[in-house]
């Protein structure tokens, strides 16, 4: 059975949220799931999945340090993620408020490791992104991206 980390940090427990209802998406089409905080994964830890899913709070159009770190020393295992599937999600303070730029950041680092990142061509293209605790559509929006992020890793693992 393929297996996914949903790995996140989250000071206000938005991004948590998010997180969770990732999880539990992925949880429904048939996957393994761990997730974890950010505080709970070292590097080594992600070669263990076929896929990882990363979320982070945006701060100034960034991810917050906490996700940065676990990334800056993922350079011991460079090359090891190759070919595992890859998604990021944010929560942020507001609309334009450096969201997709944050999304962007996390999945330059997936590709840097040879990571495969899937596009949306309806909606949240990059990957999600919500306004404080998201509403209803943000919610469907997440677990869109976790349906499909689980589609593309049953098909590479199969």
């Amino acid at each position: 059975m393929a297996k996914i980390l949903v790995v996140y940090y989250s000071r206000t427990g938005n991004t948590r949220r998010l997180a969770e209802v990732f999880a539990e998406a992925l949880r429904e089409e048939g996957l393994e799931v761990d997730l974890k905080s950010i505080s709970e994964v070292k590097p080594e830890d992600l070669e263990a999945y076929d896929g990882v899913a990363v979320g982070s709070p945006t701060y100034y159009g960034l991810m917050a340090s906490e996700v940065k770190k676990l990334i800056d020393d993922s350079v011991k295992i460079h090359g090891k993620l190759d070919g595992k599937v890859g998604a990021a999600f944010t929560s942020a303070g507001g609309y334009s408020t450096g969201a997709e730029t944050t999304i962007l950041s996390i999945i330059l680092s997936m590709l840097i490791h040879g990571m495969i990142v899937q596009g949306d061509p309806e909606d949240y293209h990059y990957g999600v992104a919500v306004k404080g605790r998201g509403g209803k559509s943000d919610i469907e929006a997440t677990r869109r991206k976790a349906k499909r992020m689980a589609d593309l890793v049953k098909k590479l693992t199969s």
